[in-house]
């Protein structure tokens, strides 16, 4: 059947029936807010490059995660920045390090607020990078122990999953193991599983100082012109266990987030990066596009995509305006 029998415009007439219709659901549900944790008291500052959000200290936490929950956002990411930084990023996995104290202070809060952490080296290391760095190389191997390391401890402060994000070779086996040899068999392990060597990391790095210090990190970050070994780096995740992937970044890379949800019944998160939060922020300044609808149209193609959940620095505007159309 054919025009004018069938028209299509008839299920568009009015909003009601267009969501009614609607083929792709959004809601704060969907959404996980990170977090740049600090040492301080009442630490409160703007990150330049992305307008509206900010590092905290911990004392400020409660104050958050009250505005998070009323926000209906189940779940934050943490991201810490040391006190100080080494060769092997101690305070990583110190038991009063930065995350450490984040997590319990989100925990006494609000105890179902989930809580995610960031498993990698790159925000504590004075080289910058993810891994333990000799002569110049990043030792995978010998990286694995200190993540297993900064998993257990995060675990042991009260974090319900954990994020590894280094793309480290093997690096879910040897958290999984650790984690299970601590007796911690119950925390999730979502992992960067497919995170590719993007320029759309900027302004994240000048929020946690983490740029390296010398060369780049396309040793182990995936080349961005790759599809299909993105499947062979996810498929190897799920055989060493783990419980959720992700796919970073999210919004230049819909058609990786599509391939892995046809590939895996896994639940997929995707990572709505800094860069394009603040592309949109910068052109909304300008007046250039509408941010509210821009936003919007944004998450909402992420979970067209497929992503089940999407960590995105919009979370909380997101919400607010899915909220005030109910």
């Amino acid at each position: 059947m054919t025009f004018p029998t069938v028209r299509l415009r008839r299920l568009r007439t009015t909003p009601t029936l267009r969501a009614m219709v609607r083929e792709t659901t959004l809601s704060p549900a969907h959404f996980v807010y990170p977090l740049f944790v600090v040492h301080g008291r009442d630490v409160q500052e703007e990150i330049p490059s992305m307008p509206g959000v900010y590092r905290q200290s911990v004392d400020r936490l409660a104050r958050e995660v009250e505005e998070i929950s009323d926000l209906r956002i189940p779940a934050v990411i943490l991201f810490g920045l040391p006190a100080h930084k080494d060769p092997l990023g101690e305070e990583n996995f110190a038991a009063n390090g930065i995350i450490q104290q984040a997590i319990r202070a989100i925990k006494q809060a609000n105890p179902d607020l989930l809580v995610i952490t960031d498993v990698c080296m790159c925000e504590y290391t004075d080289h910058g990078h993810c891994g333990i760095v000799h002569e110049g190389q990043i030792l995978n191997d010998e990286t694995l122990d200190i993540l297993g390391k900064v998993a257990v401890s995060h675990a042991a402060a009260g974090a319900d999953v954990v994020a590894p994000s280094g793309m480290i070779d093997g690096m879910v086996r040897a958290i999984r193991q650790a984690l299970d040899r601590a007796d911690f068999k119950q925390i999730s392990i979502l992992s960067y599983a497919i995170k590719y060597a993007s320029s759309f990391y900027g302004p994240f790095r000048e929020a946690v100082q983490s740029a390296p210090a010398f060369g780049d990190r396309r040793t182990h970050q995936m080349d961005p012109a790759n599809v299909r070994e993105a499947l062979r780096e996810a498929q190897l995740d799920v055989d060493e266990g783990a419980d959720m992937l992700m796919v970073k970044p999210a919004l230049a890379y819909l058609d990786v987030i599509q391939r892995v949800r046809d590939r895996f019944d896994l639940p997929i998160a995707a990572y709505n990066v800094s860069g394009e939060y603040s592309m949109i922020k910068a052109a909304a300044a300008q007046g250039w596009l509408d941010e509210r609808r821009v936003v919007l149209e944004t998450l909402t193609a992420i979970r067209r995509a497929g992503a089940d959940i999407i960590l995105t620095y919009h979370a909380k505007d997101a919400a607010r305006w899915l909220m005030a159309t109910e």
